[in-house]
């Protein structure tokens, strides 16, 4: 043993190396050899590790008799929402209607949408995104946008998908189609999420083409983030399950690799009417892009597939070639919430003036309703501390009042001290409905002063490199909302309540800036409509709206998929994109 500790060896046989050495500082030794130790990376397949245990004190989550006329009150609304959310859910299941649905499966010989994802995922629990995204748009209702997008698992693996859903206006796609398509690489980047493209699609929509093709992030763009993707080592496939015509063709053959199916999927530039009108000769899109030219001649695609259900076994060989090692099931027990879930549709407030503790919300969300408190006495209007969410570690920031100076400090020093240790945020957002007037000298100072120090949790909210999650259960109003990490601070993920407002002002708080009284009607009427959770989602100011007694289930699901970008093992160096024929 003198001889091994001489040679740096430990009692348990374990070898320490100097820091800035490759390796992490303790690794163990393979032989008692000079030999070098394995790479740390081959460890995670047979060390088994533990988290840090929980000592976290059990917050309370009573509620108080004199605060039930809220939660009744607050709980008649949630109703009301909800049953405007279920409206919404059955008219985006319908897709393009009954006619479409009818045209799309008996005389193209196509499966729906959402049973082509039946095929291609392990099961139906998977996070979809903005599924409300299109509805009430001024150039009419787009159900789903004309594709869905979400994440779920591919033999065990989370993956984005971006499916076309043809039955909407032939999946033509229009203005808020490309936003969804690009927000969804967004969070495929972010998280590095293998990502699979369900592609059935009949172009862009002309009558738009200036709000599609020329800006920055229009339909170009997402031809771009394939290609940044690749380089990035994010591995995306394409199924040609239908129509890729003229822009929608780069989407299978800048995909590193591809599936089509025979006789229904078909990438050309220019369909057969184009040749026609061009030429004069006459060609079947079998003929001019078919499976067979692409699979045998031009060599666009990797796999051909005879039937549908051939593709997508396919794709889910593909995905199993990806090289990621995942951990083995935790079997520790998670402990549930000690509180009902189902109470959070009486915390979602009706208006500012309705709101209840937000710790009454954080006990229903985190295992054993336990959180450590930060700061507890300092700067009261901000709720911030510890808690774990199914076993994960995460940092709260809760909105209970506006962002006072104190607060703010707070805040910022919160989201610093979970960005040294890696701890992924939750901000829970319900921010003030309307800006700090000033009506004196004194107030004018501490406006001052709160700017200041609004500005400081800004910047650390910005700059944090841990993932982010925001969700916005009551108002998400001005300045109060960047702050805590609104959609312009570029959160991994964004949801509402039902019951949520976003805008700059909330309604009925106009007063203070406009005199005339036909003005303050017309604008707090504006404010009513425009400030809705459903106006928003429905213009993909978020990643959808969510039932309040969901919000856990759905946090999880987002730490899962975000934590899996340490299980890939060929990530370390950019390269140069992935390059097909």
């Amino acid at each position: 043993r003198e001889r091994e500790r001489r040679k740096g060896v430990g009692e348990n046989g374990w070898s320490k190396r100097k820091r800035g050495e490759q390796g992490s500082l303790w690794q163990p030794l393979t032989h008692r050899t000079n030999q070098p130790a394995a790479p740390s990376r081959c460890m995670s397949s047979t060390v088994r590790r533990r988290r840090l245990p929980s000592a976290f004190p059990v917050i309370d989550g009573e509620f108080h008799p004199v605060h039930r006329h809220v939660y009744e009150a607050n709980l008649r609304n949630s109703l009301i929402c909800q049953q405007k959310y279920l409206e919404h859910k059955e008219k985006v299941m319908k897709g393009g209607g009954e006619n479409a649905i009818a045209r799309h499966t008996l005389r193209n010989r196509k499966v729906l949408v959402r049973d082509r994802l039946r095929m291609l995922l392990d099961d139906e629990d998977y996070l979809e995104l903005s599924p409300f995204a299109g509805l009430g748009l001024p150039y009419g209702d787009i159900p789903s946008a004309g594709c869905l997008t979400g994440i779920g698992k591919i033999n065990g693996l989370w993956c984005m998908f971006i499916a076309n859903d043809a039955t909407v206006k032939g999946g033509t796609a229009y203005p808020i189609t490309v936003k969804k398509h690009l927000r969804a690489q967004v969070v495929a980047m972010q998280n590095r999420l293998p990502s699979v493209y369900l592609v059935d699609s009949g172009g862009a929509f002309l009558p738009l083409q200036s709000e599609i093709f020329a800006d920055s992030n229009h339909g170009g763009r997402t031809f771009f983030n394939e290609a940044v993707m690749s380089a990035m080592k994010i591995p995306q496939v394409a199924v040609v399950c239908g129509s890729c015509t003229a822009g929608g063709a780069y989407v299978p053959t800048m995909s590193e690799e591809a599936v089509i199916v025979h006789r229904i999927g078909t990438i050309f530039l220019g369909g057969p009417p184009l040749v026609k009108a061009a030429t004069g000769e006459e060609v079947s899109p079998e003929d001019l892009g078919g499976a067979r030219l692409h699979s045998e001649v031009s060599g666009c695609v990797d796999h051909f597939a005879a039937a549908e259900n051939e593709a997508y076994e396919y794709t889910r060989n593909i995905i199993s070639t990806l090289n990621y090692e995942l951990p083995e099931e935790d079997s520790d027990q998670v402990e549930e919430p000690l509180y009902n879930v189902d109470d959070l549709m009486g915390l979602a407030p009706r208006c500012y003036n309705h709101s209840m503790d937000v710790r009454l919300v954080v006990s229903r969300l985190t295992d054993g309703s336990r959180f450590q408190e930060f700061k507890a006495r300092y700067g009261t209007p901000l709720l911030t501390g510890f808690a774990r969410i199914e076993g994960y570690q995460v940092g709260i920031v809760a909105n209970n009042g506006e962002l006072t100076y104190e607060a703010s400090l707070k805040g910022s020093h919160f989201v610093q001290l979970c960005d040294q240790r890696d701890i992924p945020l939750i901000f829970l957002q319900n921010t003030a409905p309307e800006p700090a007037h000033t009506f004196s000298q004194t107030k004018a100072e501490s406006n001052t002063n709160r700017l200041k120090a609004q500005g400081s949790m800004m910047s650390a909210v910005a700059c944090a490199s841990v993932p982010k999650m925001t969700v916005v259960i009551g108002g998400c109003h001005g300045g109060d909302s960047y702050a805590m990490c609104g959609r312009a601070f570029d959160p991994n993920f964004l949801f509402l309540w039902p019951n949520a407002r976003v805008s700059i002002l909330a309604p009925g708080h106009s007063d203070a800036f406009v005199q005339n009284e036909e003005e303050i009607t017309q604008i707090n009427e504006m404010l009513e409509e425009e400030s809705s959770a459903f106006f928003s989602t429905g213009r993909l100011w978020d990643d959808g709206v969510i039932l309040p007694q969901d919000t856990r289930k759905v946090l999880s699901k987002c730490l899962k998929i975000i934590k899996q970008q340490e299980y890939q093992l060929s990530r370390e160096k950019m390269r140069t994109p992935f390059l097909r024929l």
